[in-house]
């Protein structure tokens, strides 16, 4: 875990403390730390932590569900500090993406279990990347990162949440280089990440505001893999 950098979103003075001297020991490094949204999402931009993590409850207008969000669209890994939360917070921490959850008041071991199986699941993820040319440049993309592939001639592109990429190969080929278990083909032109579905209608998947194709075949195999 020392490879880790980790920021906090934290607006308890006694409770980051803790939080630094607890990693300090292990080992890990802490990049940063904020208590309010807009100092928080600027220092991520810039610092590109491994994971944040994040209280809940802040005391300004915008929350840590608020950064969640955010994160979310950049596919930066978080984790939850937390405590009794109200209902109606709680449904908005549905609609997000954590690694986990640290509840307060924590334990260090506990705390440090927690971002252990983090970062299992971080490094298991970091495995799954394609390297590609696109516009005369290598790149490394993360399949975690990809929303959808879309055919273009014997061209495709590759979308993500920040950027869209085009590559010299054909959809086909292109798709045989992810992990299939979590992608699936919608339509004759296009393959999307299960994990980024937020909804399926009568003839179209909906990841973000996009509206990918899909076939009536397709989507009796799609609800099956869902299981809908």
């Amino acid at each position: 875990m020392n490879k880790l950098k980790i920021y906090i979103v934290e607006d308890e003075p006694l409770i980051l403390m803790n939080l630094k001297m607890a990693l300090k020991k292990r080992g890990i490094t802490v990049i940063g730390s904020s208590d309010e949204y807009d100092e928080a999402i600027e220092d991520i931009n810039k610092l590109k932590p491994t994971l944040v993590l994040l209280d809940i409850q802040l005391e300004s207008e915008k929350d840590g569900v608020n950064i969640a969000n955010y994160l979310d669209k950049l596919n930066v890994h978080y984790m939850y500090i937390t405590s009794q939360t109200d209902p109606d917070t709680l449904a908005r921490v549905k609609e997000t993406n954590p690694l986990g959850y640290i509840v307060k008041p924590f334990t260090e071991a506990g705390l440090l279990s927690n971002i252990e199986l983090a970062w299992h699941s971080i490094s298991k993820e970091n495995e799954e990347v394609i390297h590609i040319k696109s516009d005369g440049k290598k790149i490394t993309i993360n399949q975690a990162s990809i929303q959808y592939l879309k055919a273009f001639d014997n061209y495709c592109y590759i979308i993500t949440a920040t950027n869209q990429y085009i590559v010299p190969h054909t959809l086909k080929h292109t798709s045989e280089m992810l992990n299939q278990k979590h992608f699936f083909q919608s339509h004759r032109s296009y393959w999307v990440n299960l994990r980024k579905i937020s909804a399926i209608k009568a003839d179209c998947i909906l990841i973000e505001n996009h509206q990918i194709p899909l076939s009536y075949g397709n989507k009796k195999a799609l609800k099956k893999i869902l299981n809908l």
